[in-house]
């Protein structure tokens, strides 16, 4: 019998002026070292950058890089927030679990703080001073957290997360 069980799947979005590249690695659990998989999707004419609805600019393109995807993936990991505030307002993760369907686990991982936000879990990976903030969907904002810590990689940015990063960038200058 083959063991079924869900796993995780980083994403990001690199743009150029006429395309968005959305890049997607597949991972087994949060400390692995390598991919399982990657993906690679492209959307022509990305909607124009608003200021607070960056959600809109990159919600397309992940949709796109997710329908490719086709192993059981059950949390995504984004670059940026899923909440904008300690109120709750949503952000890029709650948009995408609206898309999804709410039985998915989202975790958002930004490199800057959005605002005064306060709600989102301060992370030091490595040596940095900088911190990494942290919000989720389907799991508390600490065991998200954890998770982040945990992964494999000896700086701020987790080996896997800035392996999506490069994989979006290379596909976009290829572009």
């Amino acid at each position: 019998m083959v063991r079924q069980y869900s796993m995780i799947a980083s994403l990001d979005v690199q743009y150029t002026d006429t395309a968005a590249f959305a890049a997607a690695v597949v991972f087994d659990d949060w400390q692995a070292a390598s991919a399982r998989s990657t993906y690679i999707a492209s959307e022509c004419s990305p909607e124009p950058y608003e200021p607070g609805c960056f959600y809109l600019r990159e919600l397309v393109p992940l949709l796109t890089v997710i329908d490719k995807i086709i192993e059981p993936v059950e949390t995504f990991v984004i670059d940026g927030y899923c909440h904008l505030s300690d109120s709750l307002d949503p952000g890029l993760g709650a948009h995408l679990l609206e898309r999804l369907g709410k039985s998915k686990t989202v975790i958002g991982v930004a490199k800057n703080r959005f605002r005064d936000t306060t709600h989102a879990v301060e992370l030091l990976r490595g040596k940095s001073q900088r911190p990494l903030f942290i919000t989720s969907i389907g799991i508390d904002y600490e065991d998200a957290a954890k998770h982040i810590a945990s992964m494999n990689g000896a700086f701020r940015v987790p080996a896997l997360l800035k392996m999506v990063d490069q994989l979006a960038r290379q596909f976009a200058a290829q572009g």
